[in-house]
This record gives C-alpha cells, structure tokens and sequence, in this order.
C-alpha cells in the first residue's frame, strides 16, 4: 500500500519536473532580456532548471542521509537514552548537503560566478 503510494507521488513528481523543463526551454520568449548579461549565453531557462537542480540533489542527499542515521539513531537512543546528543549532532551533520545545494541554487540564478 505504502510503496504503491511511494511511486504514484514519484511518478507525479517527475511528470511535474519535465513539464516544467519543457515548458523552460521551449517558451524562452517568456524570459527575454533586454540587456546583456553575464549569464545571457545560458539564458535564465536553462540557469532556472541547473538551480532547481542543485537544490533537489542536496535535498534529495539529506533524506537519504537522514533516513540511515535517524534508523540506527533511534535504536541507539532506545537502549542508551545519555547517547541523545551524539545521536543528534550526527543527524544534523547532512544538514549542510541542502544549504549548500541552495547557496549553489541562489548563485546560479543571480549569476554571482
């Protein structure tokens, strides 16, 4: 039931993202500059999409981080509750995987490199 689900929302989310990457790159009309940029060879289309993707990948790192760590975390807790802030400092160490996935995201877009 829970895996049925799991892959339903999967296949939603993809078929989202894809919409959204082809209605990116075939409406660039939508996006025209009037100036030259730094970032015009790209083009704001493709800058968008290379953003949303470096945010997801981190976001997608921490989950997967976190789901391992959190498991074996709580079967720790459960038999040495004094172990609660070690457990907890490892659990926020992948933290950093999405805020550098959204500095990455927020260069890309303001076209700071």
């Amino acid at each position: 039931m829970m895996r049925a689900r799991r892959l339903k929302f999967s296949a939603g989310m993809i078929s989202a993202g894809l919409a959204v990457a082809i209605f990116a790159l075939f409406s660039t009309h939508a996006f025209a500059q009037t100036s030259a940029s730094a970032n015009s060879s790209l083009g704001k289309p493709l800058l968008a999409i290379a953003a949303a993707i470096a945010i997801a990948g981190g976001l997608i790192g921490t989950g997967n981080a976190q789901q391992g760590i959190g498991a074996a975390g709580m079967g720790i807790i459960a038999e040495k509750p004094e172990k609660f802030g070690q457990v907890l400092f490892f659990f926020v160490i992948p933290e950093t995987l999405w805020i550098i996935g959204f500095v990455l995201g927020i260069i890309l877009l303001l076209g700071i490199l």
